[in-house]
């Protein structure tokens, strides 16, 4: 199962955390809507799963969710940390989602 984002395809969506590695990568936080899928966040790190179940951001993630959040990765084994920032800034601007960054 797989989802395009940008020019990207991300391994998922999947609806918990459990389908997860704690390996480097990019990850997008959805809505899941009887429309489709709806970008609420996107993020990067060298541990994903820890992340994503530890983010200060949830809160947002909740607030701006009208379906099922969902969450989807992009892993980066070849990547440092400025190459995944680089994807990450990449998706926020095409994207414009409502939480992090802009």
């Amino acid at each position: 199962m797989s989802i395009t984002i940008g020019k990207y395809s991300f391994e998922g969506p999947y609806d918990s955390t459990d389908s997860l590695q704690d390996r480097s990568g990019v990850y997008a936080i959805l809505d899941q809507r009887p429309d489709g899928y709806h970008l609420i966040d996107v993020g990067e790190s060298s541990q994903v799963k820890t992340r994503v179940e530890t983010h200060d951001r949830e809160g947002c993630w909740q607030r701006h969710s009208l379906g099922t959040l969902m969450v989807a990765v992009l892993y980066t084994p070849h990547l440092q940390q400025p190459g995944r920032w680089a994807i990450e800034q990449e998706i926020r601007r095409q994207y414009n989602p409502p939480c992090g960054e802009r």
